[in-house]
């Protein structure tokens, strides 16, 4: 018990620390909510014509509010251990008395909040471009799928942005890698966000939230186990 809230504790200090770097600069932020905006602006302006009517737009907007977040998220989990490689302080990190384990809770921690963040600011946008009258039920609901979603999300990808740092060219090799594992979990959250959006209960929505959780349950226990051996690597 002693150990595991240690564990934590130390995760919270380099999550804090990748944080205060990046609110510095704000450089991968930016760049984030300004692809996830580009995105939303570009398909609501291709889907101008559909707009008008609610059944389009629900089977379309899910998927392209997904696309903005996905992609979006992409650039800041190529770039969660640049940092620590351009400053020659990878090896250091690995050093530190710490378990393997909570570096990886850490980086998590921290791409969870930045991309939190950009989906917080970016989902007004969608709303008012796509004109969705959300109740406070719907917006709640809305949000744990986003929450479960993105989670499995950066729970992989954290993983995956590891084992592809050695390589010349991770920026492009991480979503080659990383789009084909995500497909578990994108295909449930983007069904479950047309739900939401359609105005279904939580109860008809429970197979995609169960399978969400799963997913990110079983995901971020084993990328937490193997995390060592890939950083070791």
């Amino acid at each position: 018990m002693k150990k595991g809230v240690l564990e934590m504790i130390r995760s919270f200090y380099i999550a804090a620390k990748d944080l205060k770097a990046e609110f510095r600069t704000k450089q991968m932020l930016n760049s984030m909510f300004i692809y996830s905006l580009l995105v939303l602006v570009v398909f609501s302006i291709s889907f101008g014509d559909f707009l008008g009517d609610s059944s389009k737009v629900e089977k379309l907007a899910p998927g392209v509010l997904w696309i903005a977040f996905t992609f979006a998220g992409m650039l800041g989990l190529s770039r969660t251990f640049v940092m620590e490689t351009e400053n020659g302080c990878l090896e250091a990190l690995m050093l530190c008395p710490v378990d393997r384990g909570a570096i990886y809770t850490g980086k998590i921690l921290s791409n969870l909040a930045i991309v939190f963040l950009m989906e917080a600011v970016t989902l007004p946008f969608f709303i008012i471009l796509f004109n969705y009258n959300l109740g406070k039920g719907t917006l709640l609901l809305l949000l744990l799928i986003l929450f479960l979603g993105t989670f499995g999300f950066i729970a992989v990808g954290t993983l995956l942005s590891a084992l592809t740092l050695g390589t010349r060219t991770r920026e492009l090799l991480l979503p080659v890698i990383l789009l084909p594992v995500l497909l578990p979990v994108l295909i449930p959250a983007v069904e479950a966000t047309a739900g939401v959006l359609a105005g279904n209960s939580i109860g008809n929505l429970l197979p995609e939230i169960r399978l969400l959780a799963v997913y990110d349950l079983v995901f971020f226990v084993i990328s937490h186990l193997v995390f060592e051996y890939v950083v070791s690597d």
